[in-house]
């Protein structure tokens, strides 16, 4: 073997090891999206958690923050493993950080826990908070009062939320993609 075979098969070797250890620094953060809980406290009589035409649009409002932060180049981690977990734990805003552990067990970096408050079926408010999963510090939250219970409410209020408050300005150090 010559000289410059050798040369350029080490030289496509150190390029190669270095593309993927540059891939691996660049790796997307990870996210736990959990499902947005409704809270009601409407008063409205007659029901035991979210009617289904509400419990379709926290799978809505779900879906589409996980399908922004995906665009944004973050890793959206499947919940399923953690299914039980979750169940057991929910409601989230009652259990004082419970849901860390869980996005710990799925590899999560950082993690986006929703609530909707249902103050009456014309009043609306949507709140989030993103935050890091290793230390629990809240590094983002975010809170947007609709009018209207309908699908093109709640989908406007969590678009805003995403452009305002989740990824404006960027998001950096750790929970930077």
């Amino acid at each position: 073997m010559s000289a410059f075979s050798r040369t350029g098969r080490l030289a496509a070797l150190v390029l190669g090891l270095g593309l993927v250890f540059a891939a691996d620094a660049r790796a997307a953060t990870r996210v736990a999206v959990f499902d947005f809980e409704l809270f009601d406290t409407s008063g409205e009589a007659g029901f035991n958690g979210p009617r289904p035409a509400e419990a379709k649009r926290l799978a809505l409002i779900t879906g589409e923050v996980r399908r922004r932060l995906k665009d944004a180049g973050y890793e959206v981690l499947d919940l399923t493993p953690e299914a039980a977990r979750i169940a057991e734990a929910t409601p989230f805003r009652n259990c004082n950080s419970c849901e860390l552990p869980i996005a710990r067990s799925l590899g999560a970096q950082i993690e986006v826990i929703g609530l909707v408050q249902k103050v009456s079926n014309l009043i609306l408010n949507i709140n989030f908070q993103l935050r890091d999963v290793a230390t629990g510090q809240v590094l983002r939250a975010g809170s947007a009062d609709i009018r209207n219970n309908t699908d093109e409410s709640w989908l406007r209020g969590v678009s805003y939320l995403v452009r305002n408050r989740l990824l404006d300005p960027p998001l950096t150090g750790k929970a930077a993609p």
